[in-house]
């Protein structure tokens, strides 16, 4: 049985397909990489340290301003290209409060099916092509983390979801940063590019989005990680199955021990953050906005509250009801 859902339809399972089911492109990533990636996002360094980076910067741009009945306002948000779900699993429990609605979109039906435990309970999961989203206008929040340097399109990637985003909606990107750090294992994961804060100001461009924050991180880890992979390519690697192998070893969860001295370096990374500008990292976080129409803006003057922002309606000198939540 299916039900219909805006241009989705839900399965028994719980998840939402379009009419036609897109297909996942493995030439881009690996559908292997999932059973590895469901291991480790929970409990490595990486995953753990990128999270908590992550976290302050969602707590730092978004506000749920009281509407007008004085109940506190939400915001929906989607995990596009989640794989198996574990940022919204740590986001859901680190700020439960914050997102009213919550998603995961994949075009990788193995991986929504392996998300299902992790985030079913509180998350709808949707198969979805980036490259052909059916939304308009329909979130506040997107994220899209490690995900388009695998894409050759990225671009219009941005553009899709620029479409799906409500004006002055905001989009959280992290990529691997910087080509100064492209290694052998770029290659094997399928990357298509690294990206700096140039290259993030000319994605805005392109797709009509406006950059309002961009930082490196993994600062403090970047010139171990470097050596380790500069100077620590395996020989004679040429069949698919010695990759996937290889990648199996290296992607493991380290000791408990160093995986956990790793995971409070870069915890100190993420508070430091807050104060100064980390210099390099090996990788990067933009947050994009969605320009508001000009109308919109050109008719409202924001006034800043320890809560968020107040429009005030210069007709009026009053506030008016904002139609969306607000984002700063």
């Amino acid at each position: 049985m299916l039900r219909r859902s805006e241009e989705y339809f839900r399965e028994d399972c719980g998840v939402f397909i379009p009419e036609e089911a897109p297909g996942h492109r493995d030439e881009e990533y690996d559908p292997w990489t999932f059973e590895l990636l469901l291991r480790m996002q929970r409990d490595h360094f990486w995953y753990r340290g990128r999270h908590k980076f992550l976290i302050e910067a969602v707590r730092s741009a978004c506000a749920s301003p009281e509407s007008a009945g004085g109940r506190r306002r939400r915001l929906s948000a989607v995990d596009m290209g989640g794989g198996c779900g574990g940022w919204l699993e740590y986001l859901h429990m680190q700020a439960p409060n914050l997102f009213e609605e919550l998603a995961l979109s994949d075009s990788s039906r193995r991986a929504l099916d392996l998300a299902g435990p992790v985030v079913g309970a509180f998350a709808a999961r949707y198969h979805s092509d980036l490259l052909d989203l059916r939304w308009q206008d329909r979130w506040d929040v997107v994220f899209l983390l490690d995900v388009i340097e695998h894409i050759p399109e990225h671009v219009n990637v941005l553009r899709q979801v620029r479409q799906c985003l409500r004006p002055g909606g905001l989009l959280f990107v992290t990529t691997p940063a910087l080509q100064f750090f492209w290694t052998y294992n770029d290659e094997f994961v399928r990357h298509q590019r690294r990206y700096s804060r140039r290259d993030f100001e000319n994605l805005a461009q392109a797709a009509d989005l406006r950059l309002k924050r961009c930082d490196y991180f993994m600062f403090f880890l970047s010139p171990a990680l470097y050596v380790a992979r500069k100077w620590g390519k395996p020989s004679q690697l040429t069949t698919e199955q010695e990759i996937r192998d290889h990648l199996a070893r290296t992607h493991r969860i380290p000791p408990r021990p160093i995986n956990a001295l790793l995971e409070g370096v870069f915890s100190v990374e993420a508070w430091l953050s807050r104060y100064v500008t980390i210099p390099w990292g090996t990788s990067i976080l933009g947050v994009f906005e969605k320009p508001r129409p000009a109308v919109l803006r050109d008719s409202v003057t924001e006034v800043p509250l320890a809560h968020g922002r107040v429009a005030l309606d210069p007709t009026t000198s009053g506030p008016t009801t904002a139609t969306t939540p607000t984002i700063i």
